[in-house]
């Protein structure tokens, strides 16, 4: 056989016992943007996937910022930053991110997962110890497994296993001697120790413990870093994120957030100190080779923020839907998991079940994903809700009481 028919011969052995396992993933054609209710296949259905927490991804005045910069600036930025320049956009953005977040400065980079696998695999690497909830996201996962660091992993929300680990590296540690260390690491700096933990948590809907993280972390003299993606626009007072829901001021606290979720555009940031934003410019491979985001999607996201400074209620109205679902669903007896979030799982258990599940209520009008395995721990599959600003209240009634009925008629 030649490599060649090998290959596809695998692609359809392994296609094959995905769908026998009820792992199948396809792509659902959307006619239309991102608003409440969206067109699949010409039928209106009511969404409940997008991560347009905000009702941000239409917005008029969005649309006409971006149709501004194009006029100015045309589409493409031509290479990375570092090679065709920085444009005006790009360091407007980050000002406004800067100010923000509250630190002296921030990075733009194209994509979540870019800033996730660029940071980590900047901050340490071969020798150095990374400490990492069990369910943080796959592209800190992924981040970690680049730096070559030492990955420690541990139970969701478990201060009690972290500080144990902590307390087990510090003790095999201490006794390092020269010989123990490469050069480079003994001449320069001592053993670097990473702690890093998503502020909500994607599929799970609940809030990393981050102020006795961050005292973890001052106790054993780590970094700690905070993947806001999902919290940055949603939590906080002025939702500025997870650090101002626990009232943290720490500058040293590294945060990184997206513009692709809750703020309804595009690309993603890192915010904290000049030092730390001048150290990722030169170190970070995923910011240095790659070419830059458009200033036009730059452009939108500044506009995205004027929206949520100037307009405190839309987070109000995304709350005031969250609370009503989330009641509504525990009250059917639906196992909510540990939500406490715009992200509201529905605990269903097989894969397969969670699948017929997902498609019954598409054929019913309500567009909601069934995650599973690898994205979940077997035996954990689910309907993620997410819910958004602009969800009619009328809406969510008949999905609620839809959602109820369905998962009831598969028990």
């Amino acid at each position: 056989m030649r490599e060649r028919d090998a290959f596809a011969y695998y692609f359809e052995q392994e296609l094959s016992r995905l769908k026998d396992a009820g792992l199948y993933r396809s792509l659902s054609l959307i006619q239309g943007a991102q608003e409440p209710r969206v067109a699949i296949n010409g039928r209106e259905v009511i969404i409940l996937c997008s991560n347009n927490y905000l009702g941000l991804a239409n917005h008029p005045k969005i649309k006409e910022a971006a149709i501004k910069s194009i006029e100015k600036y045309g589409f493409g930025s031509g290479a990375s930053r570092l090679v065709s320049g920085n444009m005006e956009p790009h360091r407007e953005l980050e000002e406004r991110l800067a100010r923000f977040k509250g630190t002296e400065a921030a990075l733009v980079f194209n994509s979540g997962y870019h800033a996730n696998i660029g940071i980590i695999s900047a901050l340490v690497g071969k020798g150095d110890v990374i400490f990492s909830d069990k369910l943080n996201h796959a592209s800190i996962v992924d981040g970690c497994l680049l730096s070559k660091a030492e990955l420690k992993r541990y139970p969701h929300c478990d201060m009690d296993r972290l500080e144990r680990l902590l307390q087990e590296t510090e003790k095999g540690r201490s006794g390092a001697t020269e010989k123990d260390l490469t050069a480079h690491q003994f001449a320069n700096s001592p053993i670097r120790k990473l702690i890093i933990t998503d502020g909500i948590f994607s599929m799970d809907g609940d809030i990393a413990p981050l102020q006795d993280i961050s005292v973890l972390a001052d106790k054993y003299n780590c970094v700690l870093m905070v993947d806001d993606a999902h919290a940055t626009w949603v939590l906080g007072i002025n939702g500025k994120g997870t650090l101002e829901h626990f009232g943290i001021d720490n500058p040293d606290i590294i945060q990184m957030g997206t513009l692709g979720k809750a703020l309804g555009c595009f690309g993603a940031y890192v915010a904290g100190s000049r030092k730390l934003i001048d150290y990722l410019i030169n170190k970070a491979r995923s910011f240095i080779y790659t070419t830059s985001l458009p200033p036009t999607v730059c452009a939108a996201g500044i506009a995205a923020i004027d929206i949520i400074e100037d307009e405190p209620q839309i987070r109000q109205g995304l709350w005031d839907r969250v609370k009503f679902f989330r009641k509504g669903l525990k009250e059917a007896g639906l196992n909510t998991m540990q939500s406490e979030t715009q992200i509201i799982p529905i605990l269903i258990g097989e894969a397969d079940k969670a699948v017929r599940i997902s498609r019954s209520l598409l054929d019913k009008g309500i567009f909601v994903q069934a995650i599973r395995p690898p994205t979940v721990p077997e035996g954990t599959s689910r309907l993620r809700i997410t819910l958004m600003a602009n969800h009619s209240l009328d809406d969510l009634k008949y999905a609620l009481d839809t959602i109820k009925e369905t998962v009831a008629n598969f028990a």
